[in-house]
């Protein structure tokens, strides 16, 4: 095993020794082997790493680091100077040769692509973006716009049709416009009175900061970089999925302890590859993107996507923000990996663009995923797991001023929701079946839904191989010893935005289910029609007990060990910086609810999936782990809710 340097003073003429290192990363990457250290010492890097090959297995892999204690940057920009100011003093001017782009020019291609929903008029946004002090403008639909920017403090947020706060309206005036010639890309900027000349002003030129163009390179962990300022396209699941850092269809990688930001689109990428579709249903036109990204499943299966040979990635303790559509993306080529510890903030929060494919954490086909103890916050959306949620596990995550924490959308399960904290105004949708809701706090609204013109894959447990496909009926879910708040729906949320829906405080979105397998089957049974028209008249179970339902939340009818309290309680979280508290006043009612650990053998096995709740080594889920890290023990009892010391009386306890 070998360690090789890099430095700003090195040459890649060198050897990459401690006293010969080389200039840039990618020169080591061409170098390294299975084993190898790649140490890139303090610096700015401006390059896309494009590793030549991966490690053989995970204790044979090749590591790119940060040398310790020092601080590394990897940019996908270039800093722009000669600016010159515009008659009027507001407008400044710079044009830009287009040879610094080499072959790809991001100023000339638009963020575009399936699933992107267009306004009338478009707004035609491009990949290219203009940094002031690290700080991304917005861009101007025209040269005229430039000159005299409004300050925006409120903007639509899309999905719920109600208007948001901008975190940072002064960066609403920052604003660029470019005209892409020949020879030159002219970018004219208005940067609010400071001099660019004077001051850091910075263009994405490159797709990406981290990542193959090949696929298969497995195996190689990134670690300890500051990673930033890439024009990474639109990341839909029927295309090819560029992110800012990614493995490019691969096995085996580990992203940790970086800081992560400025990604055009998406930061971390662990999803598709161009092969099995790249955005047909806008190029073509002839058939919907629900049709494609069914098609791209099979196609997925045809060039080897298993567990031999894709996914089981882990991308933990990283901070990521500042991104137009996502922090870790992924469709496929997630599977079977592990999300942990990260902190996620300011996702899509500028607006300069909006579609479908918008959250902290957006994955397709999470299959056997693990996604724990992660603080999202100030999102448009959490955390979204869309079509083939199965064998997923979310706890532990920590959301709270978001648009919207949690979507499960058009899924069978089984998938796991356990010890959250889910604290926002829209806390739990879920257009799925076959779901467990354990030990939660949902302090918002829960919007219940069934998709019965979308038929979507499930798969043989713990594998990629399709075992069928089925509308969502919704229902067949459980919910063991979770904490509801209540409100009033229509002004915390509005009227249903996304689907037909409305959203409510608890689970009384499940009334008119049955609340056993054994009275759905009796109901089966006297339905008329034949086999196939009996079933959509039919609710699935719903398998609710040991819930706590503050004043506003309505129980599941049927569930009969509901406790619902008289007396107000409270929760706030309470964010302060690198501290997080949750912050709580309980009745001594609240002591009403104990229950002892969940295990797989309390959850009914689902019923599309044909599947039981087990960890991915298949033994059965155990549940024992709550917010805080603290184990609970078999043969004790604890609350409701996701901290297993929470009482009676007021309390503030650190949750991150």
């Amino acid at each position: 095993m070998t360690t090789l340097h890099v430095a700003p003073d090195g040459a890649d003429t060198a050897d990459g020794s401690a006293g010969r290192p080389f200039r840039t990363i990618n020169r080591a990457a061409e170098v390294a082997r299975p084993g190898d250290t790649v140490l890139v010492h303090a610096g700015e890097y401006r390059e896309w790493v494009r590793p030549r090959r991966g490690g053989l297995s995970g204790a044979r892999r090749i590591t790119y680091q940060a040398a310790p204690g020092e601080h590394v940057v990897i940019k996908g920009s270039e800093p722009v100077t000669g600016w010159e100011q515009e008659p009027g003093g507001t407008v400044w001017r710079v044009p830009v040769p287009n040879a610094l782009f080499g072959d790809w020019n991001p100023f000339a291609d638009e963020v575009a692509g399936d699933w992107l929903v267009e306004p009338v008029p478009p707004l035609r946004k491009h990949l290219g973006d203009v940094y002031l002090n690290g700080v991304s403008c917005y861009e101007a639909g025209t040269r005229a716009a430039v000159t005299d920017p409004p300050l925006r403090t409120q903007v639509l947020d899309h999905w719920t049709g109600v208007t948001d706060r901008v975190r940072n309206p002064g960066q609403t005036r920052l604003v660029w416009y470019a005209e892409v010639g020949e020879e030159t890309t002219t970018i004219w900027a208005n940067f609010q009175g400071a001099d660019p000349n004077a001051e850091l002003v910075e263009i994405n030129v490159r797709r990406s900061v981290f990542s193959p163009v090949e696929h298969h390179i497995d195996y190689i962990t990134v670690r300890g970089f500051e990673l930033a300022q890439a024009a990474c396209p639109w990341t839909p699941p029927t295309a090819d999925q560029p992110g800012l850092i990614g493995p490019n269809w691969a096995k085996g990688w580990i992203i940790e302890d970086n800081v992560i930001h400025d990604a055009k689109c998406s930061a971390v990428s662990l999803g598709k590859e161009a092969s099995t579709g790249d955005n047909y249903a806008t190029l073509r036109g002839d058939k919907p993107g629900y049709q494609y990204q069914l098609e791209s499943v099979f196609a997925a299966r045809q060039i080897g996507w298993d567990r031999e040979h894709v996914g089981s990635h882990v991308v933990r303790r990283n901070t990521i923000f500042d991104c137009g559509q996502n922090a870790i993306v992924g469709h496929l080529g997630c599977v079977f990996s592990t999300i942990e510890d990260n902190h996620i903030y300011n996702i899509a929060i500028k607006r300069e663009f909006f579609g479908h494919e918008i959250a902290g954490i957006k994955l397709h086909a999470a299959i056997d995923v693990e996604i724990r103890h992660n603080r999202i916050h100030d999102c448009s959306l959490g955390i979204w797991l869309d079509w083939q949620t199965q064998g997923t596990r979310v706890s532990r995550n920590l959301c709270y001023r978001n648009n919207r924490d949690l979507f499960v959308e058009v899924s069978h399960g089984p998938f796991l929701i356990e010890h959250n904290v889910l604290a926002s105004p829209a806390a739990l949708e879920s257009f799925s079946q076959g779901g467990a809701f354990v030990h939660n706090l949902i302090g918002g609204t829960v919007r219940l839904e069934p998709v019965m013109d979308r038929a979507t894959p499930y798969h043989r447990p713990h594998s990629t191989q399709v075992a069928g496909y089925a509308v969502i009926y919704g229902g067949d879910d459980r919910y063991v010893g979770n904490v509801f708040l209540g409100g009033d729906a229509a002004a915390a949320y509005g009227p249903a935005a996304f689907g037909t829906a409305p959203a409510g405080y608890g689970t009384a979105g499940y009334d008119g289910h049955p609340a056993t397998l054994e009275e759905y089957l009796a109901s089966l049974a006297v339905q008329p029609g034949g086999d196939h028209r009996r079933f959509p008249g039919v609710r699935q179970p719903a398998y609710l007990r040991d819930n706590v339902y503050a004043p506003g939340a309505r129980a599941f009818a049927a569930e009969a060990s509901a406790l619902t309290l008289a007396q107000d309680l409270s929760f706030e979280v309470a964010d302060e910086g690198d501290e997080v508290f949750l912050e709580a006043q309980l009745p001594a009612a609240f002591r009403g609810v104990r229950l002892g650990v969940v295990t797989g053998a309390d959850l009914p096995r689902v019923r599309f999936a044909d599947a039981d709740f087990e960890e991915r080594n298949g033994s059965p889920v155990i549940i024992d782990v709550d917010l805080l890290g603290e184990r609970k023990e078999p043969g004790r009892d604890y609350p409701a809710g996701p901290i297993a010391s929470l009482g009676p009386g007021t309390s503030r306890i650190r949750v991150w």
